[in-house]
């Protein structure tokens, strides 16, 4: 389904990666969070046919976890967000000044050891909001935007222990979205329900595997509520739970992935119209396709070989044909990969 990777230089440590078009050339390009101490971010700009440019390098924060790539001051640009795990964490904004290039970074504090962030509209104001994933802190924080493309203190929630990823997505049908974290030592998934107007209710739990690394929150059985997908890295699973169609969760089904699974992507991979489950595992140096039966129901993986100790990985189409490919960094090679699908 997927040809050979092609490999891209990226910097040290690659750790996360957004795929969007940045320069308004309707070509998806790629971003990438590169975790060192003098930390920055690459921007590889697409040239065509699902090939990508030498990178462009620019700074971030102290050690940057997470990248998003969302337009923040309603410009019609997307922007650089990244989290910066050093203490003290730090959000970095680097706002697009055209033509896939970005302005030096704008910083705001957020708690110790941010890995993870997202950035939606929480307040139903039309503008991009943070939400931060603070490892060490157990909690969540949410910086409202101001409306130009700042953001005011955070507020923070509690989770689960050591959250590791972070997704804001509507699960209980209300037209407003909700926070999920995806939490490394209690094994668990935090569900944070919005209240309305960007405040959310305290924490619902539920178990997954050990050690989840990664969350996502897509319907996978075609009943038009977004169910859980979890990476598990220290049980080699992956977990779905379905919704029950209240924003609350069924009991996980586990399936099999490869070596220390550490991101997970799902998206309809062979056009059925099912999302598919594909995950990057750090330890088999390989990714992961689990593809959808019907009704939330996955076959065994097939895998891919990637670059070394891949973690982030992102699907979608870069060569504009209508087929989603797979982007992965590897951090142990310091590169991406790009899997075109065939």
């Amino acid at each position: 389904m997927f040809l050979d990777q092609t490999t891209y230089s990226v910097g040290v440590n690659p750790i996360s990666v957004a795929v969007v078009d940045v320069n308004s050339d309707n070509k998806p390009d790629i971003i990438v969070a590169n975790d060192i101490s003098t930390g920055t971010v690459s921007v590889l700009l697409n040239a065509g046919n699902g090939t990508f440019k030498t990178q462009t390098i620019y700074s971030a924060g102290t050690n940057p976890r997470s990248v998003a790539v969302v337009d923040v001051n309603s410009d019609n640009k997307p922007d650089i967000v990244v989290a910066n795990d050093i203490s003290p964490g730090t959000v970095s904004v680097l706002l697009n000044v055209g033509n896939g290039t970005f302005n030096a970074q704008t910083t705001y504090p957020v708690g110790n050891y941010p890995l993870s962030v997202a950035v939606v509209d929480v307040n139903s104001d039309n503008k991009p909001d943070i939400v931060v994933a603070s490892y060490s802190l157990n909690k969540v924080g949410v910086l409202l935007n101001t409306g130009s493309g700042t953001f005011n203190a955070q507020t923070t929630y509690s989770v689960g222990t050591n959250p590791y990823s972070v997704v804001v997505v509507d699960v209980n049908s209300d037209n407003i979205s909700d926070i999920i974290t995806a939490n490394y030592a209690s094994n668990t998934v935090s569900v944070l329900l919005n209240t309305g107007s960007g405040t959310f209710n305290a924490q619902t739990t539920y178990p997954v595997g050990t050690n989840p690394f990664s969350v996502v929150v897509v319907d996978v059985n075609s009943d038009n509520i977004s169910d859980i997908i979890t990476a598990n890295h220290a049980s080699n699973t992956v977990s779905v739970l379905l919704n029950t169609g209240s924003g609350t969760f069924n009991a996980q089904t586990i399936y099999s992935a490869g070596t220390s699974p550490r991101s997970v992507a799902v998206v309809d991979v062979n056009s059925d119209n099912k999302p598919d489950i594909i995950v990057a595992n750090y330890g088999s140096n390989n990714v992961s396709a689990l593809l959808n039966a019907g009704n939330g129901i996955f076959n065994a993986q097939t895998t891919y070989p990637v670059g070394t100790n891949p973690f982030p990985v992102a699907v979608i189409d870069v060569n504009n044909d209508n087929k989603p490919d797979i982007v992965v960094t590897n951090g142990g090679s310091n590169t991406v990969s790009v899997l075109l699908h065939c």
